[in-house]
C-alpha cells in the first residue's frame, strides 16, 4: 500500500524521527545498491504536488545557475585561444610559421591546430579516470578539488612561454576539464526525471552561446588595453582562472545525490527521491559493476548516439579554436571579428534553449528537433564557403551566425543519449561516450583548417563539416526507429505496478528492465 507524504505549511504528518531513521538507513547502504532505495524503499508513496514543486525549485536554484557559470567556463577556457591569437599569442608563442621561400610567403598555422587538438586529447586521457571517480567517491569533493586544480593550470597558461609548453598546458586542462560536462550529465540525470532533463540539460548547455557572447565582451574589453607589464592574452587567461576558483569553491558543496541534499529537509529529501520512481532510471550507485560497462560496449543506442555527438562536434573545434581568426578572412578587423562572435553566441543560445523547452512541452521530439537544427548549420556552411570573402562580407557572417544551431543539436544529443540508459555504471558510461565523441569531434575540426587554402576559402573545412551533419541526420534517423521499435515491443509487457515500483531502485539496466520507456 503506499504511503502517502502530504504537506501542510511546509510540515509533513510523517514523524521527524522516522525521516532521520530512514536518512541513517540510506546511508548505510553497501555500494552495489541505488541510495534511494534505503530512503524510500521498494514500495511507491504518494507525494503531494505542492511540496514536489517546492523541492523542484529549490533543487533548480541551487543546481542550475552555477551548472551554467561552471559549463560556460569550460567553454569560456576553450575559446580564448581563438581570440588569444589575434592578442599576440600567435606571434609570443611562434604559433605560425611563415615559409619565406615561396612566392608570395606562405604561413603555415598547423601548431595553432595542434595547440587545439591536444586540449581534447588531454581530455580523452582525463575522461575515465574522472567519470568513474565521480561514480564511486563523494562527488563533491571530487568536483571541488579537480576544479580548483583546474583554475591554477588555466591561470599559469600567461607563464606559458614557448608553442611546447602551451601544448604540455593545453593537455593537462584538457585532462582536469573533462570532470565537467560528465559530471554535469549525471548530476541531471539523478535528480530529475525523463520528462524534466531534456530542459535543464539544455539550460546548463546553452552557456555554450552565452559565453560565447559574454567571452567575447570581455575579450573586446582586454583588446583595449595597451600598457602594463602582461600581454593582452595573459590578462584573459588570469581572469578565467580566478572565476574557475570561485566556482572550483561552489563545487565542494555539491551533495552526492537527492538523498544527501542538505540545501533539502529530510521530507523534501524524501519527495525528491520518490518523484525520480516513475522515470525508471535510479538515482546514484556507487558501486562500479562490469556488466553494466559491457552492456554499455554491446548497446547500439550508445554507438549512434557517439556517431551523432562526435560528427556534430567537429563543428566546435573549428569554431571555438579559429572562429575570430575566420571571420577577420572575410574582412574585418581584429576587434571586429572578436564582436562578430555575438550573433552566433545569440543564435546558439536562443536554439539550445527553444529545443530545451519543446522537447520539456511536446512528448517525442527530441530526435526530430535534432535532425530539424543539422540544416541551418549545413546551409551555413555552405554560404560560407561559396560566398565572396570581399571586405567587410555580409554573405559569410551571416553563414557563420547561423551555424550556431549546431548547440541546439549538441544538447539533443546530450539529452537523447543521458535520458535513454538505466543503471548507474551504465549511466556513466554512456556519459563518458558522449565525451569521448565530443573530444574526437573537436580534435578532427581544427586539423580541417588548412592555412594553404585560405584563397580557396578552407574548402576541406567545409566540405568536412557538411559530411559529418549529414552523418549526424542518418544515426539519428536510426536511432529514432531502434527506440520506437523497442518501445512498441515493451508496450505489449502486462504491467505490473508493484514490480514497476520495486525495479525502480534496484540500480537495474534500462534491458534489464521491462518497465522502462525510452524517449525519442
Amino acid at each position: 500500500m503506499s504511503q502517502p507524504i502530504v504537506v501542510d505549511k511546509g510540515t509533513a504528518t510523517r514523524q521527524p524521527q522516522a525521516v532521520h531513521e530512514e536518512s541513517d538507513k540510506s546511508s548505510a547502504l553497501s555500494f552495489d545498491k541505488d541510495v534511494a532505495i534505503g530512503l524510500v524503499g521498494e514500495h511507491a508513496r504518494e507525494i503531494d504536488p505542492v511540496i514536489e514543486a517546492k523541492v523542484l525549485r529549490k533543487i533548480d536554484l541551487f543546481l542550475i545557475p552555477a551548472m551554467i557559470v561552471g559549463y560556460g567556463l569550460v567553454y569560456y577556457d576553450k575559446a580564448i585561444l581563438g581570440s588569444a591569437v589575434l592578442f599576440g599569442m600567435t606571434k609570443d608563442l611562434s604559433l605560425s610559421v611563415v615559409n619565406t621561400a615561396t612566392t608570395p610567403p606562405t604561413t603555415n598555422t598547423s601548431r595553432l591546430s595542434w595547440a587545439t587538438s591536444l586540449f581534447y586529447f588531454g581530455m580523452l586521457a582525463g575522461l575515465y579516470p574522472m567519470t568513474f571517480a565521480l561514480q564511486r567517491f563523494n562527488l563533491g569533493r571530487i568536483l571541488g578539488g579537480v576544479v580548483v586544480f583546474w583554475s591554477l593550470i588555466c591561470m599559469l597558461t600567461a607563464a606559458v612561454t614557448s608553442w611546447q609548453g602551451l601544448y604540455a598546458q593545453r593537455f593537462f586542462l584538457g585532462f582536469v576539464e573533462s570532470i565537467i560536462p560528465t559530471g554535469f550529465m549525471v548530476i541531471i540525470s539523478g535528480y530529475y526525471t525523463q520528462e524534466e532533463q531534456a530542459l535543464r540539460q539544455s539550460w546548463w548547455f546553452s552557456s555554450t552561446g552565452l559565453f560565447t557572447i559574454i567571452g567575447s565582451a570581455l575579450n573586446y574589453g582586454f583588446a583595449q588595453i595597451t600598457s602594463g607589464a602582461l600581454k593582452r592574452w595573459q590578462y584573459i587567461y588570469i581572469l578565467a582562472g580566478c572565476l574557475t576558483f570561485l566556482f572550483g569553491i561552489w563545487c565542494f558543496f555539491i551533495p552526492n545525490s537527492p538523498v544527501s541534499a542538505f540545501f533539502l529537509t529530510p521530507t523534501e529529501r524524501i519527495v525528491a527521491t520518490e518523484r525520480l520512481r516513475k522515470s525508471q532510471m535510479g538515482v546514484r550507485c556507487q558501486k562500479i559493476k562490469v556488466y553494466q560497462l559491457k552492456e554499455a560496449f554491446q548497446d547500439i543506442k550508445v554507438w549512434l548516439v557517439f556517431i551523432m555527438m562526435g560528427s556534430a562536434y567537429t563543428v566546435n573545434g573549428a569554431v571555438s579554436g579559429f572562429g575570430p581568426l575566420i571571420v577577420s578572412t572575410f574582412g574585418w578587423s581584429s576587434l571586429e571579428s572578436i564582436l562578430l562572435q555575438f550573433p552566433l553566441g545569440g543564435i546558439c543560445l536562443i536554439a539550445i534553449l527553444l529545443c530545451g523547452y519543446l522537447s520539456s512541452r511536446i512528448p517525442n521530439i527530441r530526435i526530430i528537433l535534432l535532425v530539424l537544427n543539422c540544416f541551418p548549420a549545413i546551409a551555413g556552411f555552405a554560404m560560407i564557403w561559396k560566398s565572396d570573402w570581399s571586405y567587410h562580407a555580409a554573405t559569410p557572417v551571416a553563414g557563420y551566425s547561423i551555424i550556431g544551431t549546431f548547440g541546439a543539436v549538441v544538447s539533443q544529443t546530450i539529452v537523447v543519449g543521458m535520458s535513454n540508459v538505466a543503471g548507474g555504471t551504465k549511466k556513466s558510461a554512456m556519459a563518458a561516450a558522449i565525451f569521448v565523441a565530443y573530444c574526437v569531434g573537436n580534435i578532427v575540426g581544427p586539423q580541417l583548417i588548412k592555412s594553404q587554402t585560405k584563397v580557396q576559402h578552407y574548402p576541406e573545412l567545409w566540405t568536412g563539416l557538411i559530411i559529418c551533419y549529414c552523418i549526424t541526420i542518418v544515426a539519428s534517423v536510426a536511432l529514432y526507429f531502434v527506440l520506437w521499435r523497442e518501445n512498441k515491443r515493451r508496450s505489449a509487457f502486462a504491467i505490473n505496478e508493484e514490480d514497476r515500483d520495486r525495479f525502480a531502485f534496484l540500480d537495474l539496466t534500462d534491458k534489464e528492465n521491462p518497465y522502462f520507456r525510452y524517449v525519442l
